[in-house]
């Protein structure tokens, strides 16, 4: 494998990580003996690895270390909804959770789970009151909204992903990636997702609670850094904002719109309606004289030195998504002005991706994106070209374990390794566009890697085995979209006027 470069840190106050910068998530990993929860005082420097071809963002080079520094991700959660707690890997060897819930049974027959108002797991007696009381509140929480799916596999599956999103959700509205120091933040990509799903299987307050956080955070030019500590208090580090976030929160604003019980929503988009604004007008104000945006970090969080299009396929679907919602506040001057800014975009890219096949930049140099799959609904009315460009997109990203590298950008080298999220972009498309079989068949290798709890990873290895940190509520999200979109649910698509 490729050598893998150190940079080294100084160790926070309560966990003994730095991440380094890949597709919205993070590699972390500590110095051998230097114990994670140390005050910051006493802590030894941390190190973690760079994967070959990542810009460095400011970072002081060091030396190189073995894989065996990685922190141990999780394989599972533990939670009561207030609080979360990782399960290890070692845990999970035999264990199991009980169906509906996130109590955990283990091999000598006990339970573990994390009783209310603790912030510690316990382990009990099988059949425990506190525990059998956290079950039935986690099913009632299933059984009040949608879990999507035609089959019990299916729907198991979906189950498993809600729980794990719920349980991820803080109670502030910041959605952590995963619970593994590193994905321990709230990207507005990922969160944006989270609302969908959330709203599109009847859990509104869960998908409005992320709105509000994502309005809080939202920086005061309009834009959001590119993740967040779970306290809302600002950035773990210095890593570049990414525009695309302008284009994700109006447009999961706009999902939860359509969801939304009719008698309330008008007023709390109201409430939310000065951050769409903000968000949609430095969308509008962004684009150039092509009609494209500027050179953005994309969702690889790795800056293109031209337009992308995993920045200008998401602002599509935000201006669309905003020009409809201020219709429905009686805006007509705002929705008339991002309408004819998402016109310009969508003519930019017509006229500069669409002959390149949708590759991701316009100057065609940095191959193909799984991000060609934001062309497609539910984010944006797919053109006539984009099915031949999917489909080509789809076979060149394919990896011999059957799942897809983000790209192939030579100057980003991803290895053998396939991404969920990335492959998952395909099923959501394919499923939202009438390719129910396509779909079927992707979704079900999405699925077939879940690991031995039942968690989606965020990546699998060239063996075709799960790897890096579970569960990842990116992948979570798109799975219980592309299911919704197979059940019948017909996700629906913003506008775009003429």
């Amino acid at each position: 494998m490729p050598a893998l470069r150190l940079v080294r840190w100084t160790v926070a106050l309560s966990v003994a990580v730095v991440t380094a910068s890949l597709a919205g998530v993070a590699l972390p990993v500590r110095g051998a003996g230097s114990p994670v929860g140390r005050p910051a005082r006493e802590a030894p420097p941390v190190w973690f690895v760079r994967p070959l071809g990542h810009q460095s963002h400011g970072d002081a080079e060091g030396n190189y270390a073995p894989l065996s520094m990685l922190v141990t991700p999780t394989a599972g959660l533990l939670s009561n909804t207030t609080a979360t707690e990782g399960i290890a890997p070692s845990l999970a060897q035999g264990a199991r959770y009980i169906g509906g819930s996130n109590v955990l049974v283990l091999p000598s027959g006990r339970w573990k789970y994390l009783p209310a108002h603790r912030t510690a797991s316990a382990l009990v007696a099988p059949d425990d009151a506190g525990a059998r009381a956290q079950i039935a509140q986690s099913r009632a929480w299933l059984a009040a909204g949608r879990v999507p799916g035609g089959s019990p596999a299916q729907r198991e599956a979906a189950g498993r992903a809600l729980l794990t999103m719920r349980a991820l959700l803080r109670p502030n509205g910041a959605m952590a990636a995963g619970w593994t120091p590193g994905w321990m933040y709230s990207w507005p990509r990922d969160s944006a997702f989270a609302a969908a799903a959330f709203a599109h299987t009847g859990h509104d307050a869960e998908a409005h609670r992320i709105l509000r956080y994502s309005a809080a955070t939202q920086r005061a030019d309009g834009t959001w850094e590119a993740r967040t500590k779970l306290d809302g208090s600002g950035p773990p580090d210095g890593r570049p904002w990414q525009l695309d976030a302008n284009g994700w929160i109006p447009w999961a604003a706009w999902q939860w719109y359509q969801t939304a019980p009719r008698s309330d929503r008008r007023a709390r988009l109201t409430a939310l309606y000065p951050m769409i604004r903000r968000a949609a007008d430095r969308a509008a104000a962004s684009l150039g004289a092509d009609g494209l945006p500027p050179a953005s970090p994309d969702y690889w969080e790795l800056m293109t030195t031209t337009a992308n299009i995993g920045t200008a396929a998401p602002l599509l679907a935000g201006l669309n998504a905003s020009a409809d919602l201020a219709r429905e506040v009686h805006r007509p001057d705002d929705a008339a002005h991002w309408a004819d800014a998402a016109r310009r975009l969508s003519s930019g890219i017509s006229a500069k991706f669409a002959p390149l096949g949708y590759q991701r930049t316009v100057d065609g140099r940095h191959g193909r994106d799984s991000a060609a799959a934001f062309m497609a609904p539910p984010f944006n009315t797919a053109p006539g070209d984009l099915p031949r460009a999917l489909d080509a997109t789809y076979e060149a990203l394919l990896l011999p374990n059957g799942g897809l590298t983000p790209g192939n950008d030579a100057t980003a080298p991803w290895g053998g390794t396939a991404w969920t999220p990335s492959t998952s972009f395909f099923a959501l498309a394919w499923a939202a566009t009438g390719k129910t079989a396509k779909a079927g068949r992707v979704l079900d290798w999405v699925l077939s890697k879940r690991n031995l709890l039942g968690e989606l990873p965020e990546k699998v290895d060239a063996a075709g085995s799960p790897s890096s940190v579970a569960p990842l509520a990116w992948t979570g999200s798109i799975v219980v979209l592309t299911l919704v979109a197979l059940d019948g649910g017909a996700l629906p698509t913003p506008p775009s006027r003429p």
